[in-house]
């Protein structure tokens, strides 16, 4: 159970779990933000426009092509250790 809940999603994204951790954190606060923000442009149309839709676009990156880049980098590495 504990392996379960602590060990294995942060292992299948290649992260211990302090480093998920601090990841998971960083996209919460960022995503808090974001999503206040995106509630001041709701009530002042003219506050904040691109702030909601500039933060999805910089998480999405950082979540697809880093990690993609991240799991490129192990495979290659991995690869490398069988040739050896």
């Amino acid at each position: 159970m504990f392996k379960r809940l602590f060990v294995d999603h942060p292992k299948s994204v290649d992260e211990n779990y302090v480093e998920h951790f601090g990841v998971a954190s960083k996209f919460g606060v960022t995503m808090i933000w974001g999503g206040l923000c995106a509630l001041v442009h709701a009530i002042v149309p003219g506050w904040c426009i691109t702030t909601g839709s500039d933060t999805i676009q910089r998480l999405n990156k950082i979540m697809v092509e880093q990690r993609r880049a991240k799991g490129q980098s192990v495979m290659q590495m991995s690869t490398v250790d069988w040739v050896i």
